[in-house]
């Protein structure tokens, strides 16, 4: 892959992820490292240069993806670029949109918990309880209806409480392979925000969530990463 054809990937990757919006300064702006520096002049004389070429790759890919064999374009809106399904398949889009899911809303009590039950599994009921210091039971149960956590069996103590472990579910919602890949705690606390779209509150709830579940890990018994055969 050739310089340009690097630089239009990466424009196309930005417009992609931006959920607003995006100018084509500041595409530039974001890809200005990828230049190399020299005197003031010629800095300035490069940097001129770098925005000119983003554009061009820029209307380049607007070009492309007004091909009919593309069911998205680029548009230009409010001042910046931004991908939109075209107008001719608005139709069809919208019956499939109708069919999807909701969205899967979390509340924090229950992004700590499936924080717990994701990096303890499989684990229990009073487990669970006992490193979050308040009773679980209704959040385990709007986590087995939102079908992120399964049922695992039962653990041979006395009582036989269930155990719980995560769903094929959580791994799509997360985009993970397998548990092996399962970031690290901070990581998880921010990947869960943004694929689940739950509200952890400010920082000091965020190293409060953290803290609750580094706790739990280092409680005795606890399995230093979870075990392949409990994969969803």
């Amino acid at each position: 892959m050739n310089r340009d054809e690097t630089l239009k990937a990466l424009i196309e990757a930005i417009v992609y992820v931006s959920p607003d919006p995006v100018s084509a300064e500041k595409i530039a702006r974001a890809l200005e490292g990828l230049e190399s520096a020299g005197g003031p002049e010629e800095a300035e004389n490069c940097g001129q240069s770098h925005r000119a070429r983003i554009q061009a790759l820029l209307d380049d890919l607007v070009e492309e993806f007004e091909r009919q064999e593309h069911g998205i374009h680029i548009r230009q809106v409010a001042g910046g670029y931004k991908f939109s399904s075209k107008p001719e398949h608005h139709e069809v889009l919208r019956s499939f949109v109708k069919s999807l899911k909701p969205p899967i809303r979390l509340s924090k009590p229950a992004l700590e918990t499936l924080s717990v039950i994701a990096y303890r599994q499989p684990v229990t009921l009073p487990e669970i309880d006992e490193i979050r210091g308040v009773d679980c039971g209704g959040v385990i149960h709007t986590l087995l209806e939102k079908k992120l956590v399964v049922t695992s069996g039962r653990k041979n103590v006395v009582g036989r409480p269930i155990l719980y472990k995560t769903s094929r579910d959580f791994l799509v919602h997360f985009g993970l392979k397998d548990l092996s890949e399962l970031p690290n705690l901070r990581e998880f606390e921010e990947l869960a925000r943004q694929a689940l779209g739950g509200d952890a509150g400010g920082a000091s709830s965020e190293d409060a969530a953290v803290s609750l579940v580094q706790d739990g890990l280092r409680a005795p018994e606890s399995p230093a990463q979870p075990p392949k055969d409990d994969l969803a």
